[in-house]
This record gives structure tokens, C-alpha cells and sequence, in this order.
């Protein structure tokens, strides 16, 4: 094997300072989606191992030609970690040429996560959200809250957020990330009090079990769009049926894997179809909408590929 002597390894505050914006994220997702249907963009479902001792290790695979690119992430989620003094998730990319096979860049695989998962509800809300939308509800308060209120105040005029978690530290970090950026931000007592009277609203729940489904749709505003991104897990099944229109991330991965995101006749279609206009993000302006989903391996390519295209250019 030939290779560079040296392989970059892209790290989150490396990652960090490269200046990539929410205009830039959604550009490059929406760019490999479309190279996905022209057949220059090629991705596996997710492969996921359960030890049975509450960690969930998960890889994702995507390629692409333009650039010749390919991404592996692979992800382990413990719960114990934080005792450890680590965060919950950790994880790690790893670029190769996708003509030849050989390694390209290793890139932080939390950074990838944190940003694509935002990049991704950023995506489907410029489609099936109202472009006035105000106001953001938070149930969970961790990094993806923190990287979709980015995401969300660069696509939205925003003036509130409403917040819900388990840990005061993390409530406190991303009230203040809001007030830093103008906004005004209330502490709730319940999920459903956070998501009540919200234009947006981000679950954003670790899957680590110990809990029943808290959040009950039929409490949700007229016209709230809601970007869940923890597999729908704080989320009562049985509500489901409130939302007019329901958007996965990828119907071949969903078909693929046993444990559905939910009931298959809810769902309206995925995220391609969104962004290719085969089906619309809603109907009418009080329609309740939601983006549930799994995390998209092309969206980890896109990342990764981004941020490399950056870097290399310097």
C-alpha cells in the first residue's frame, strides 16, 4: 500500500475553526442526496451491536465519486461513561479514496455527529417548517440541543427557547447560549410544558432506556414542526397519529432493520423525497410535522467530506 506518510487526523476543535456555517451544511447534505439519485452516491443501512449492558455500538458506511470519497463512522454510546468522566457518545471517522482505497483523514467522529444530526433537522425544516417560526422547544439539553439551536438561529428569526432536561448543567449551558445570542429562555417543569406553544420543537433524548415514553404530540401547537433525532423514544406511540406528516430519514434503511421508527402508514416518505420534491414538507400552514430519524450515512459523508475539502484547501 502507498500512502501519504502521514494521514491528518481532524479534531473537534480543529474541526471547530474551519468556519463551516448551517448554509454550508444544508448545501453539501442536499448536494450528496441528489448524487444518491443520480447513482454517484451510494450508502449501507446502519449496522448496530447491542451487548445486552446498555451499549449501543453503531457503524454507518456512504461513498461517493464527486468527491472520490468513503466514510465509515463508527460510534459507541455507554451510559457509564460520564462516571469515567467521558462523554455518553464517542466516536470516529474515517476517510479512504473511494477509487483506491487508500486512507485519506481520520475526523473527530463526535464533531461529525453533532454537526450532521443539526444538519440534518436543518434540511427537513427548511422544507416542513413555517418560515416565521419563533420559538424552540428543548426536551433534552445536551450537545445536539446546543447544535440545533445553532442550526435553527441561523435558518429562523428566533426570540425564545423553552427547555426541559435531566441535568442542571447542561439546562444551564444552553440558556445561556441562547441569551448570549438575544434569546429569552424558560426553564419548564415537564416535556410537555417545553413543547407547548412551540413553532419548533428538538427531542434530543439519550436512548439508554430507564424511562417511559413522556411526550404526548397532541400537545403540540398548530403548524409545529418538531425534529426528533433520539429514534422517537420520549415520544408516545400512540400520538403519533397527531402529526399530518411524518419524514424519515432513509425508507431503504428503515426496511432494513427490525425495530421501525414508527407505524410504516404515518410515514409520508424520507428525506430524498423531501429535498427532491417528490413529496411535499406540508399541506397547509396548521399542519403538524415532524422529522423522525435515525442519523443518515450520507449525511456523515457529507460532513466528513466537507470538512476535509476545508482543510486540505486551507
Amino acid at each position: 500500500m502507498t500512502a501519504n506518510a502521514t494521514i491528518p487526523h481532524l479534531t473537534y476543535s480543529e474541526l471547530s475553526r474551519l468556519g463551516i456555517s448551517t448554509s454550508d451544511v444544508v448545501d453539501v447534505i442536499e448536494k450528496f442526496i441528489a448524487g444518491s439519485a443520480n447513482g454517484s452516491v451510494w450508502s449501507a443501512p446502519k449496522a448496530v451491536i447491542l451487548p445486552g449492558d446498555g451499549r449501543y455500538m453503531l457503524a454507518t458506511l456512504a461513498a461517493a465519486d464527486d468527491p472520490a470519497l468513503l466514510a465509515v463512522k463508527t460510534v459507541v454510546l455507554n451510559p457509564r461513561n460520564p462516571d469515567r468522566g467521558l462523554p455518553q457518545i464517542n466516536g470516529l471517522v474515517t476517510i479512504l479514496d473511494s477509487e483506491t482505497g487508500l486512507p485519506v483523514a481520520i475526523v473527530d467522529g463526535n464533531w461529525v455527529t453533532a454537526v450532521r444530526t443539526a444538519g440534518l433537522s436543518a434540511v427537513a425544516a427548511k422544507y416542513m417548517a413555517k418560515p416565521e417560526s419563533s420559538v424552540v422547544g428543548f426536551v433534552g439539553c445536551g450537545v445536539q440541543a446546543r447544535s440545533h439551536l445553532h442550526a435553527f438561529s441561523d435558518l429562523f428569526t428566533l426570540r425564545a427557547i423553552r427547555v426541559f432536561g435531566r441535568g442542571q448543567k447542561n439546562i444551564d449551558a444552553l440558556c445561556l447560549m441562547a441569551e448570549e445570542i438575544g434569546l429569552t429562555s424558560t426553564v419548564c417543569s415537564s416535556g410537555d410544558e417545553a413543547i407547548e406553544n412551540a413553532d419548533l420543537v428538538v427531542s434530543s433524548v439519550t436512548a439508554t432506556g430507564g424511562f417511559e415514553p413522556f411526550l404526548n404530540a397532541d400537545r403540540l401547537a398548530k403548524g409545529c414542526f418538531a425534529a426528533i433525532t433520539d429514534l422517537g423514544v420520549p415520544w408516545r406511540n400512540d400520538k403519533l397519529a397527531v402529526f399530518d406528516r411524518i419524514v424519515i430519514d432513509d425508507l431503504a434503511q428503515e426496511a432494513a432493520l427490525p425495530n421501525k421508527l414508527a407505524d410504516p402508514q404515518l410515514v409520508t416518505g424520507d428525506l430524498s423525497q423531501l429535498v427532491l420534491g417528490k413529496i411535499s414538507g406540508r399541506e397547509a400552514a396548521g399542519d403538524r410535522t415532524a422529522f423522525l430519524f435515525r442519523g443518515h450515512a450520507i449525511g456523515d459523508l457529507a460532513l466528513a467530506s466537507l470538512a476535509y475539502q476545508k482543510f486540505k484547501n486551507g
